[in-house]
């Protein structure tokens, strides 16, 4: 088996598998548990395994001053974590994970057993379609709205040079 620093599209790959994670993880609780209801409803998912229970922990967040400056501590957040392992007989065995802010287990849940989907070629496009789409475009949304809420606030200043007298 070849390592995966070994194979040219793995930088590719672990991008994507990044971004898949983040639409998961900050979604929000209620619109991917109904986003997996309907992927469940459209087709019957695969059984998994727990690897890790979700559990609840504290994770450091760092900022950066200016953000370009030097890291610091700025506190601690609340994250569940969860892995799984798909158990289709005869396929590779493929874990998925997920780490969430705050102390939703079933979201944690949710979000390993999608991961684990997007990795099999079979599920990937089925997930796309049903799960990551509809929530990405919900995330755009919700930013899209934030930015116009504080665009509104924005102020110009104009400085005005006067001449030498």
């Amino acid at each position: 088996m070849q390592s995966e620093t070994a194979r040219p599209d793995a930088p590719a790959a672990h991008a994507a598998r990044a971004g898949w994670l983040r639409i998961l993880a900050t979604a929000p609780t209620e619109a991917l548990d109904g986003a997996y209801q309907r992927l469940a409803q459209a087709q019957a998912l695969p059984a998994y395994r727990l690897l890790r229970k979700p559990q609840a922990g504290m994770a450091m967040v760092r900022g950066r001053a200016g953000g370009t400056g030097a890291q610091f501590n700025l506190g601690e957040i609340t994250v569940t974590r969860c892995a799984v392992v798909l158990e289709d007989v005869g396929a590779d065995v493929v874990a998925g994970i997920a780490y969430v802010q705050g102390r939703s287990e079933r979201h944690a849940e949710q979000a390993a057993v999608l991961d684990a989907l997007l990795q099999r070629p079979a599920w990937h496009q089925r997930v796309q379609d049903l799960v990551l789409a509809p929530l990405a475009d919900a995330h755009a949304s919700r930013a899209a709205h934030a930015a116009a809420t504080a665009a509104q606030t924005r102020v110009e200043f104009f400085t005005m040079v006067r001449g030498e007298d």
